[in-house]
């Protein structure tokens, strides 16, 4: 595979499952006794260690082997037929491409380039930690999700909030909304009170959610069990919001 393109770089498709296929496909033809450009090795694998959506779904093996001929030292010792190599490697891809298949709305990317422009080390990370956890560690991304949502409006209020002032998720939405004039009591269109009331809820439920099930508190004898499903949710929600946030934010500016 490319061993008869001019530009392999350029050749490879845009959408992320596909240049996932096409990395996949790569090594097959490498294991298979084929070529794969070491250029188009390095720059895929950088790209799925990079982003935190898919740096946990990678095959170890990708992490550990810096380019095509590492991979080839690898695999030639690890299975003998090719049959073996291709099927190891369809099941190695498989976790990636089935959460790259199913990937969750709102669009990452615009929440993640919405967060950046707020320049801000703590919505960053509390945003890179929720994807992270969001598949296996749903409790953990639930409270990120919240903490998240808590960096935001703090970043929002700098300087409007009164000193060593210790204020819940709900207050501080509170508080942003109205200086944001995105707080359903400033508008008097029934329709814009309403989406704005649902977001009102929709803070209050992920503060509720983090306080009932994350993993910043204990639980009784009979805790609730977080599922991958529930995370994503909350994951969602806050990334939603918070980009709505910083949105609005640079609008009144």
């Amino acid at each position: 595979m490319w061993d008869n393109i001019d530009d392999p770089i350029n050749s490879l498709p845009d959408d992320p499952l596909e240049r996932v296929l096409a990395f996949r496909n790569g090594l097959m033809a490498r294991a298979t006794g084929g070529v794969m450009d070491s250029q188009v090795y390095r720059l895929l694998r950088k790209e799925l260690m990079d982003n935190p959506e898919t740096a946990g779904k990678i095959p170890i093996f990708v992490k550990t082997c810096m380019d095509a001929d590492d991979f080839w030292e690898f695999i030639k010792y690890e299975f003998e037929t090719y049959a073996e190599r291709r099927k190891y490697l369809r099941g190695e891809f498989q976790p990636l491409c089935e959460f790259l298949e199913q990937k969750p709305s709102p669009s990452v990317e615009h929440i993640s380039k919405s967060l950046e422009n707020l320049n801000a080390e703590s919505v960053n990370a509390a945003w890179s930690k929720a994807l992270q956890r969001s598949i296996d560690d749903p409790e953990g991304a639930i409270t990120a999700a919240r903490t998240l949502l808590e960096a935001v409006c703090m970043h929002i209020l700098d300087g409007d909030m009164e000193p060593n002032a210790h204020y819940d998720l709900p207050k501080l939405y509170s508080l942003v909304s109205k200086k944001l004039s995105i707080a359903p009591s400033q508008h008097t269109e029934n329709v814009f009170k309403q989406i704005l009331g649902g977001c009102s809820g929709v803070v209050e439920g992920l503060g509720a959610l983090r306080n009932r099930v994350g993993d910043a508190h204990g639980q009784g004898r009979r805790p609730v069990k977080v599922q991958t499903r529930h995370a994503t949710l909350a994951v969602n929600l806050s990334g939603a919001m918070a980009s709505f946030l910083v949105d609005t934010s640079s609008k009144n500016k």
